[in-house]
């Protein structure tokens, strides 16, 4: 599944709200409230989140935030889509990056970009890709988590022919069992506990090694 053909297969962020901006000071203004719901959920996590704190801290009113989004759970689900997009740009040019010899480098880099992620998207730790919010996606979506595996899956199949087969499940497994690890590596500290870190590599690569092999040189 290649990056561009995201708004196929997942809940786009814009079809969820209630009026998509057209003009360039409607699309800044739509960013802002994004960026003020992602500081607000940086501070305090994504549960307690509400529209009016969104529109204090982007010196909105209400009726602004209200013109976009519905209610609080669009606001999270416009901004997980908007993590989703910049994950699976990262992700896939992490994977085609001709600097990296073979698919164990390649997917050490993918878990670098969520490392990355991790640190420096304000609002990432809690609300991530979105498949942390209780709610059943849409039932033309796909979650996020398998989006971003199609999408790696695609790439190691094509520079460095790993079969087809079961390998979107297998970047999906790895790709939870990172995330899942790196969650706690972040729990407590800003920069990450670097044992979790060194351990989410560690996995990944054992698994791959099990079902591929020792990966060959490019």
């Amino acid at each position: 599944m290649a990056a561009q053909n995201l708004a196929e297969t997942t809940p786009d962020g814009a079809a969820l709200l209630r009026n998509e901006p057209v003009q360039a000071r409607s699309t800044a203004r739509l960013a802002g409230l994004l960026d003020a719901a992602a500081a607000i959920i940086d501070e305090i996590g994504y549960e307690r989140l509400t529209t009016a704190m969104v529109a204090e801290r982007a010196g909105a009113s209400i009726g602004t935030v209200y013109r976009y989004f519905p209610d609080r759970i669009v606001v999270l689900q416009s901004l997980s889509a908007r993590f989703l997009q910049t994950f699976v740009e990262r992700a896939n040019a992490a994977v085609r990056d001709p600097a990296h010899a073979n698919w164990q480098d390649a997917i050490t880099a993918v878990i670098d970009t969520i490392v990355d992620a991790f640190r420096s998207e304000t609002g990432y730790r809690s609300l991530r890709l979105g498949d942390v919010l209780d709610i059943r996606p849409a039932a033309s979506a796909h979650p996020a988590g398998a989006v971003v595996a199609a999408t790696i899956a695609a790439g190691l199949a094509e520079r460095f022919g790993l079969p087809t087969k079961d390998l979107a499940f297998r970047v999906e497994v790895v790709l939870d069992v990172a995330d899942a690890l790196l969650a706690r590596a972040f729990a407590h500290e800003r920069n990450g506990d670097e044992r979790f870190i060194a351990e989410a590599k560690s996995i990944v690569r054992d698994y791959f090694v099990a079902a591929y092999g020792e990966p060959a040189e490019g």
